[in-house]
């Protein structure tokens, strides 16, 4: 029976999805013992409490900043501190070990990692000949950053071939990388009808859905998308879902239907993969987490107000494959919607190549690796002891 680590950190939220979605896909096997892990749970309060509000005030009142201090870390010169996956190495596990006591403690045979702070706590223990199990990483972003690297490390699982040609570029052997795109949710994987998603959801059967994700997106921002969006002359339902985002909701209070487009808005849902089944078209930020749920539904997107750094490249990836449109200005949005929703083939393209580069069994494939690699470690263990 094989004991497995996903370890994951609440630095946003797609590191986690992933953490969850491969947890539920090992539970599908029979004889498996899983845990998912929160790292940050396992340092003090104060560090986290810092790491967290560093990653979500930066990265969206400072985006200059977090530009910076994300390529700074780029470089691969390996004396400059800042230029090389030592910084982590370095400043990373000194605050993990309750998490590096634990490892020790229950001797897992297989720890995955889907955040790159993960990666190097479980390098720190495997330099130290502290941890003598499997080693996986799973990457959460379409380009990798340089600190997703570490020696040991038995497989890498990346978004798509450009994430492994830049591994390759940078040392990784080909033979550890394996293209199964960033683990989704298990339901992702299942067909859902797009006329039986809007009958479930009492969508309109007849009209294009138009759904704009924008709880991460400035409130006000998202007002003069809808503000314009609503004035449209092309007939469609437009679905804003405000996720958690309360001052979202208190924006768009006021705002109503237009002459020709519905708006229904909506706070917390837990039915997005219904309503990406539904829509024709999905305007969203670039994480990389619903950038991958909304491929694996090859559904259309326009990728607005990226982060700068990996959400940069995230947009720029998709946008180059073909299955989105980027745009930087929110007050485009409007026209490319009406663009798209007058050139049905250039929209049907877009769904095409989403379907090319999704991966709605990425969490099976990666788990279905790793326990064949485990079952093929324990065999040849049994026979070198026989």
């Amino acid at each position: 029976m094989p004991q497995i680590l996903v370890l994951h950190a609440s630095l946003g939220t797609g590191h986690t999805s992933a953490a969850n979605a491969l947890s539920e896909a090992y539970q599908r096997f029979p004889d498996v013992q899983v845990r998912a892990i929160d790292i940050l749970n396992f340092t003090n309060d104060i560090t986290r409490a810092a790491l967290q509000t560093f990653y979500s005030q930066v990265s969206e009142k400072a985006p200059a900043l977090y530009k910076l201090l994300y390529e700074g870390t780029e470089s691969d010169k390996p004396d400059e501190l800042l230029g090389s996956e030592k910084l982590l190495s370095i400043v990373g596990p000194p605050f993990f070990n309750d998490l590096q006591k634990l490892i020790k403690g229950t001797t897992p045979d297989i720890i995955v990692s889907t955040h790159a702070l993960a990666v190097q706590v479980v390098h720190h223990l495997v330099q130290r000949g502290e941890y003598p199990g499997l080693h996986y990483v799973v990457i959460t972003d379409f380009v990798a950053h340089r600190t997703w690297m570490a020696e040991g490390v038995d497989a890498y699982f990346c978004p798509s071939d450009l994430t492994r040609e830049i591994l390759a570029d940078r040392g990784v052997p080909r033979e550890k990388m394996f293209v199964t795109g960033i683990p989704v949710k298990l339901e992702i994987g299942e067909p859902k009808a797009m006329r039986e998603m809007r009958a479930k959801h009492f969508l309109p059967d007849a009209i294009p859905i138009i759904t704009l994700f924008g709880g991460g997106i400035a409130a006000e921002r998202v007002r003069r998308m809808v503000t314009r969006l609503i004035a449209s002359k092309q007939q469609f339902e437009l679905v804003v879902v405000a996720g958690r985002n309360q001052e979202l909701e208190k924006e768009l209070e006021d705002l109503t239907s237009g002459e020709k487009v519905r708006l229904q808005k909506l706070g917390k849902i837990d039915f997005v993969d219904d309503l990406v089944a539904a829509s024709d078209l999905v305007v969203t930020k670039a994480g990389g987490l619903i950038v991958s749920e909304v491929l694996a539904r090859s559904t259309p997107m326009i990728i607005i107000d990226p982060i700068p750094g990996q959400e940069e490249w995230n947009a720029d990836f998709v946008a180059g494959a073909g299955a989105a449109i980027q745009l930087r200005m929110p007050e485009m949005v409007p026209a490319a919607v009406d663009f798209l929703l007058k050139q049905k083939s250039r929209l049907n393209d877009m769904g095409i190549q989403a379907r090319l580069i999704g991966h709605p069994h990425a969490a099976l494939d990666i788990v279905e690796h790793t326990l064949d690699d485990w079952q093929k470690s324990l065999a040849g263990h049994l026979a070198a002891n026989a």
